[in-house]
């Protein structure tokens, strides 16, 4: 009897240890705003316009989680964090949450007492060259100088490529991805580096971007998603089912368009979507129609990757890996049951 008790002490201490700290959401609603840390201003991932709004697949994740908590999405302070600042500032809590193309790693996992949320852009490390270059692959730099962002993987995989095969490069280091850019585009190195994503969006602002090319080599898997801190499940339950909902409603055709007559479906599946079956919000302390409000503010995640990347975009990238895994695709969505 008494190492049942003793037994029972432990899980209620267990308990309340978990429900202290699960305080993000009561942050959040308390202060009436979510404090979402994206990049300095990457297009389709995460940009502000001349009025200061910001839009993009990264920036689409932090409305979808506004429009969970109070159905409206603009209720969200874009926080611009460098590569160099990001982690510090999501420690400190001066952030509810990172959504600043980040690449999920073990180390980040662990030692910066992050978790990572669902991967929402699969995507790998690439080289972008000047046409005249005449180069077609990354193994044909040979003796190149390589400009890269300091304090990221993408400083690591490009020198682990470059070892792995070989091959010599004088590596041209800078502390913000501006900076790189720049660098780049004045001719102090002969390639840039970094995701594949970021060499298309990075292309469009140069000054002449069809004097531009992305290599086809990619170089490692850098994994893309938001991360929120250590010690809060009730949060990253919600981080994480925020992209969730969004590739369930992809999968079952309800969109922004069709939301109302959606919100009629007789289908199980749709009703435990859309909050009119089951207690699924309530369960993370949110309303149970939090999946229609996310998909009534942004819609799926097929009508955001197209808006802001896909080939309805500037940007022009194709679904690849990142289609539904229906359709050959990576994205796939537990099921909300």
């Amino acid at each position: 009897m008494k190492k049942t008790i003793l037994a029972l002490g432990a899980a209620v201490a267990v308990f309340a240890a978990g429900t202290a700290s699960a305080q993000t959401l009561k942050t959040v609603k308390d202060r009436g705003v979510l404090n979402c840390g994206v990049g300095t201003g990457l297009a389709g991932f995460a940009i502000a316009d001349s009025q200061g709004n910001w839009d993009g697949l990264d920036a689409d994740v932090c409305r979808a989680i506004a429009a969970a908590i109070f159905d409206d999405p603009k209720k969200v302070k874009f926080v611009s964090l460098s590569a160099k600042d990001r982690f510090t500032a999501l420690q400190a809590g001066e952030v509810d949450l990172l959504s600043r193309n980040t690449t999920w790693t073990l180390s980040r996992d662990t030692s910066l007492g992050l978790n990572f949320g669902p991967i929402n852009y699969y995507d790998g490390q690439g080289f972008m060259v000047r046409k005249k270059l005449n180069v077609k692959s990354a193994k044909e730099l040979a003796g190149a100088t390589v400009c890269t962002q300091q304090g990221t993987t993408t400083e690591l995989n490009l020198a682990d490529y470059f070892r792995a095969n070989n091959i010599k490069y004088e590596p041209v280091v800078f502390a913000t991805n501006d900076e790189t850019v720049k660098a780049y585009e004045t001719g102090r190195c002969d390639a840039f580096t970094t995701d594949a994503s970021g060499l298309y969006s990075e292309r469009l602002r140069l000054a002449n971007p069809d004097d531009h090319m992305v290599l086809p080599d990619i170089i490692s898997k850098e994994p893309l998603g938001p991360g929120v801190r250590h010690g809060d499940d009730q949060w990253f339950d919600i981080v994480k089912w925020t992209h969730y909902v969004m590739i369930t409603a992809e999968e079952l055709g309800v969109t922004k368009a069709n939301l109302g007559e959606m919100m009629k479906s007789t289908n199980p599946e749709i009703k435990r979507l859309l909050g009119t079956e089951g207690k699924y919000g309530e369960a993370m302390g949110l309303t149970n129609d939090w999946g229609a409000r996310m998909i009534k503010h942004v819609g799926n995640y097929g009508e955001s990757f197209e808006r802001n990347v896909g080939m309805g975009s500037r940007l022009k990238i194709a679904r690849g890996v990142n289609a539904l895994w229906s359709k050959g695709g990576l994205q796939y969505a537990p099921p909300i049951r």
